[in-house]
């Protein structure tokens, strides 16, 4: 098999969607010989911050001297940045051997009709990080959940701590349409007397959680509770926004579990991860050459939106030129209702994917909340920070990841930023 034909496929699958269960997943990790038994791990759930938290958990488990990895999604340029083992995403030739293997299997299956239907493009991605960690020799991973928890395809772990860092709409079609239907997925991953580290929520998702959490026997944790744990000295932390203090906080009480969990992790690298993780994308500010900067930042859904614009509120004496975008399928209503009175003008453009909102359509919605506001069009990324820099030498890009690669992709930049 070729390198283009085997990542070809994987690609090729994402026509398949999205679909819950775990039934794939569990007949293509016992055809592999369960390669996510080979290692220890992390499994980390929650509407935002579950990245921010799986990236802080790793850094200090390297800092700490473990030979660990994490599983991420999406990806912003390349697909190897899912699949970070050291430190550094995979190289593309392990990425491409692993993923031959994981289709054997899947190969295998199908011609056995042991797979309830096609597998998706995740849960290919989710049984190949499997394999690559493994082959790698992986002592302990972090595991980001890609969507819910309950039915997510990494749900087929047996972790030694999870966490759920935040519950907040989004995806409502997929996981419900109230906070308690949500809570109720995302606390899926909770495993019979395995922690559960919980980050800031509502009142209603916490007895969901804390409820589920008795039944299963699973000690429970407020990371607020543990903040005064340890004396980690001042720390600034390296990713900005105030919502990162709660996302520290939840790495923190993972961390401090971890001992008893058999990983051995001092305060001295939980203060450095915290204090020098990078994260791209997420309230990320990148420099030009000339001078000119970008403030990139993921927010995809209205509470990501919010976090935004508290940011901009706080640290934007002059209001800055969004360029946004969005998906199809999410509220951006809300979101543009969050950020429209933080910025001086509003460029809207279309991401890639083919899932991006017309933005015409997201203009108007733009001019129907904040009348007044100067709201251009620009069909693509690159015209729209064209655009965007002709108001300021400082912009904002936000409201999809996928909007976040393109204009990566269009500055050339990356996928971490040049120390």
């Amino acid at each position: 098999m070729t390198q283009f034909s085997d990542l070809d496929w994987l690609f090729e699958l994402e026509h398949f969607g999205i679909k819950f269960g775990l039934g794939n997943i569990t007949a293509i990790v016992e055809a592999l010989g369960h390669p996510e038994r080979a290692f220890a791990s992390i499994h980390v759930a929650g509407t935002n911050g579950k990245g921010s938290v799986t990236a802080m958990v790793d850094a200090a488990l390297l800092a700490a001297g473990h030979r660990s990895a994490r599983y991420t999604s999406p990806h912003l340029i390349d697909l190897t940045e899912r699949f970070v083992v050291g430190g550094e995403p995979v190289s593309q030739a392990a990425l491409v051997s692993s993923i031959a293997e994981v289709r054997q299997a899947v190969e295998r299956l199908s011609v056995a009709g042991r797979l309830e239907v096609h597998p998706t493009f995740f849960e290919v991605a989710t049984a190949v990080a499997f394999e690559l960690f493994r082959r790698a020799g992986v002592e302990v991973a972090v595991c980001e959940v890609g969507l819910g928890g309950r039915l997510d395809a990494t749900n087929v772990l047996s972790p030694i701590v999870t966490a759920i860092t935040s519950i907040a709409f989004d995806h409502q079609q997929y996981l419900g349409h109230t906070l308690r239907d949500i809570a109720v997925e995302k606390a899926g991953i909770i495993k019979p007397g395995v922690p559960v580290v919980v980050g800031r929520m509502a009142a209603e998702c916490f007895e969901v959680i804390e409820r589920i959490a008795k039944e299963r026997d699973a000690p429970l944790v407020r990371a607020s509770d543990r903040a005064a744990l340890r004396k980690y000295g001042d720390i600034t932390l390296a990713l900005k926004g105030d919502h990162q203090i709660d996302n520290a906080l939840v790495a923190a009480g993972v961390l401090e579990i971890l001992p008893a969990r058999g990983v051995g992790v001092p305060p001295s690298a939980v203060a450095d991860a915290l204090a020098h993780v990078k994260w791209p994308g997420r309230l990320e500010q990148r420099r030009l050459s000339d001078g000119r900067e970008v403030w990139l930042d993921a927010a995809h859904n209205p509470a990501g939106a919010t976090a935004l614009a508290a940011f901009l509120a706080s640290n934007f004496k002059n209001r800055p030129p969004l360029v946004f975008a969005a998906m199809r399928d999410k509220d951006a209503s809300d979101m543009l209702r969050a950020l429209a009175p933080h910025v001086g003008a509003l460029i809207v453009t279309k991401a890639s994917n083919p899932r991006s909102a017309e933005p015409a359509e997201l203009a108007d919605l733009a001019r129907r909340i904040q009348p007044g506001l100067s709201i251009a069009v620009q069909p693509s990324p690159a015209e729209a920070l064209a655009a965007a820099w002709r108001l300021s030498r400082t912009i904002v890009v936000a409201g999809s990841i996928f909007l976040l690669g393109d204009v990566l992709r269009e500055l050339g930049g990356s996928w971490y930023p040049q120390p």
